[in-house]
């Protein structure tokens, strides 16, 4: 029998597996430079940015999270409110910074830097 708190892991798991699949690394040119696409990267104006392609097909650079907040995402307790509160089950397009804040809270992998 499962413990309360694993069957919550798995629910959690399971409800966004558009942030668990595999990203393709690819490069790109953005403003003159050559970058590496889907790749999150500690830094910036924010605690991450990472190069992605819009609707459009142009590369733009998305950057979230708090640089003043420490990600403490392997609590389950706080990575179940952390996604429910930013509608993690749903997470939208890669060019928006939501996408990428619930890709670096999954569960089972480290955060990327």
């Amino acid at each position: 029998m499962k413990k309360f708190s694993q069957f919550i892991e798995d629910k959690v798991d399971a409800c966004c597996e558009a942030c668990n699949e595999e990203l393709i690394h690819e490069a790109a040119e953005y403003q003159g430079k050559k970058v590496t696409l889907n790749n999150p990267v500690r830094g910036g104006t924010k605690k991450f940015y990472v190069f992605v392609k819009n609707e459009k097909g142009n590369v733009v650079k998305v950057s979230f999270g708090d640089p003043n907040m420490e990600i403490k995402r392997d609590d389950p307790a706080r990575r179940k409110s952390f996604r429910a509160r930013h509608n993690c089950d749903n997470p939208g397009p890669k060019w928006k910074a939501r996408y990428w804040s619930c890709y670096q809270w999954r569960s089972g992998s480290k955060v990327d830097s």
